[in-house]
């Protein structure tokens, strides 16, 4: 298959991706872990590439969860590292590819050099309109929900907000993803079928598809599949059609 076959309008305009396997992609190879996690950046790098050429306009990713913090601290600061020289290093294509990044999760745990290289991609690729990748760092469903529900209850304490007006609208835009739509489709690689607390409220009636190839091996060519599949099923968000 070709990754950059035309796209129809049906295509999803926002998908997200659990990046997952890396650990077992180099377990299975006898390199360390961290091998795995090095291959699934060039992975990342690879599919931000082909996403707008697939007619993908939002591009969701699972970097590190709530629960990542719990793996071998070697592992992490292998990972934070990785990340940093992501950052360092594809900060100008991502400007000069027109691709806008933002992050979402909560900051407060990660090193201040991380932190500063994080606000610094955000504000200099704020006005590109192109891809619109997104970066779940430090992320994790209930976390998340859990900053809202205190955001809107600091809100109705100091009388910006009244207690019965908080619809669900009004709701998602005190989540980390405001402004950005819900997700049209959600990929998990490595052969798990589990969604591990991502995105909890707005993949509420997101499609999913699993796939068995892990992060490292997941090509544009496999996106372009899993698009194909997401094109053959019916969304009825409730309703009943026909």
């Amino acid at each position: 298959m070709n990754a950059t076959t035309e796209f129809t309008p049906d295509t999803p305009q926002h998908v997200a991706i659990i990046m997952d396997g890396n650990g077992r992609w180099a377990t299975r190879r006898g390199l360390p872990r961290l091998a795995g996690h090095r291959k699934g950046v060039e992975s990342v790098r690879d599919l931000v590439k082909a996403a707008p050429g697939l007619g993908i306009t939002y591009l969701t990713i699972f970097a590190f969860s709530t629960e990542n913090w719990k793996r071998a601290e070697a592992e992490v600061t292998g990972l934070m590292n990785l990340l940093r020289r992501y950052i360092t290093k594809e900060s100008a294509k991502l400007m000069s590819n027109n691709v806008r990044v933002r992050f979402i999760g909560g900051r407060e745990r990660l090193d201040e050099d991380l932190q500063r290289l994080m606000l610094g991609l955000e504000e200099r690729t704020e006005a590109n309109d192109g891809l619109q990748l997104t970066v779940a760092l430090n992320y994790g469903g209930r976390a998340e929900l859990a900053r809202a529900a205190g955001r809107v209850a600091q809100d109705v304490a100091v009388g910006k907000l009244r207690a019965e007006d908080v619809t669900e609208d009004r709701f998602a835009g005190y989540l980390d993803t405001a402004g950005l739509p819900d997700p049209d489709l959600v990929i998990r690689t490595s052969g798990e079928n589990r969604i591990s607390n991502f995105l909890l409220w707005q993949a509420a009636y997101s499609e999913y598809v699993f796939v068995d190839t892990c992060w490292p091996d997941f090509t544009p060519d496999d996106l372009a599949a899993c698009l194909d599949r997401f094109r053959q099923r019916e969304r009825r968000f409730g309703a009943v059609v026909g």
